[in-house]
């Protein structure tokens, strides 16, 4: 399977890119990753033309099979520059439609980034996004500062609730899959 994995943080420190980082290199036997970021897409203005990485992700996210998107929690929701990508990518060329779609991320405060994941789902399953949201078990790490040791990794528990996550996602993605095939059929 191949992944889109969206770091959705324009923050230089992100704890989502250090997420996306591990997920790619501990999943990179099973899995192709690709990476992109949000933090250079501009805010989104309706009315003006598709910028040119604006369309550039569509692209990388229309030839993936299922896309991770890892968000942060800013004043309980969703970072202003995840949600303005989101709005440019409905806006043209809706590459989220009817893709798999699963939603993930860190956060240095207990709950982890369990509001931004419940408002971030919630927008990409609108009309005009349409993904087929994941929404088995939620992977929403807290403490983050204290999760990653200083080369990236993360602790035992944390990587086994991760591969059991992964697990639910590949059963979920073959029922979509499933699906698919037999509206194709009909």
């Amino acid at each position: 399977m191949k992944f889109l994995a969206i770091v959705g943080s324009n923050s230089n420190d992100s704890k989502q890119r250090k997420l996306i980082k591990f997920v790619k290199n501990h999943f990179s036997s099973k899995y192709d990753f690709e990476t992109a970021e949000v933090e250079d897409l501009p805010i989104f203005k309706e009315g003006l033309a598709e910028p040119d990485n604006v369309k550039a992700l569509a692209k990388k996210i229309m030839s993936a099979d299922a896309v991770i998107i890892s968000t942060a929690e800013t004043q309980h929701s969703v970072p202003s520059s995840l949600k303005s990508s989101i709005e440019w990518l409905s806006s043209a060329e809706h590459p989220f439609k009817g893709k798999p779609l699963m939603v993930i991320g860190a956060s240095d405060t207990p709950q982890g980034s369990s509001r931004a994941q419940v408002r971030l789902k919630n927008v990409l399953a609108s009309p005009g996004v349409g993904a087929i949201v994941f929404n088995n078990d939620e992977f929403m790490m807290g403490n983050a500062q204290q999760q990653f040791d200083q080369d990236g990794n993360l602790p035992d528990g944390t990587v086994k609730f991760l591969e059991h996550f992964f697990t639910e996602f590949d059963e979920f993605y073959q029922v979509v899959k499933g699906y698919e095939k037999v509206k194709e059929s009909e």
